[in-house]
């Protein structure tokens, strides 16, 4: 289990020549399907920035991410940031702000979402737009 906190920030290196293409800025992730989709890389000496699909990654771990790939896909979903974002039940009802999101690193699969209030289950998660992540009422 790795922590979005944990992944940002990491050295991004290409599997072949293990040149650094830059660091993890941010993940995105798909909320209906509870998994990591993209990862943004931000250059280590520039502002620009990489998506990578998630299958483009050979191995997510402490010290770095090894890509297989540095095509950028096709088509990339709108990204938004999970940290900060207001946790609303699909009743209205407010549960706390999302502090950090627990995931596997192998399979991008969402696990919980940390917040002040506790955690909520990767299999409770209904929508994520700019305002607020959206939860099925537990």
């Amino acid at each position: 289990m790795m922590l979005f906190s944990q992944a940002r920030g990491l050295p991004v290196l290409t599997l072949t020549e293990a040149e650094e293409i830059g660091v993890v800025r941010s993940l995105t992730v798909d909320a209906a399907s509870g998994v990591v989709t993209y990862v943004r890389v931000r250059g280590r000496h520039s502002r620009k920035e990489t998506v990578l699909a998630w299958g483009a990654l050979h191995a997510i771990g402490p010290d770095a991410v090894l890509v297989r790939s540095t095509a950028a896909p096709a088509e990339v979903p709108p990204h938004h940031e999970l940290a900060g974002l207001r946790i609303l039940a699909e009743t209205g009802d407010e549960l706390g702000t999302v502090q950090d999101v627990a995931f596997e690193p192998e399979t991008g699969r969402v696990e919980t979402v940390v917040s002040a209030r506790g955690e909520v289950p990767a299999d409770r998660l209904l929508g994520l737009g700019d305002y607020a992540l959206v939860v099925r009422a537990g």
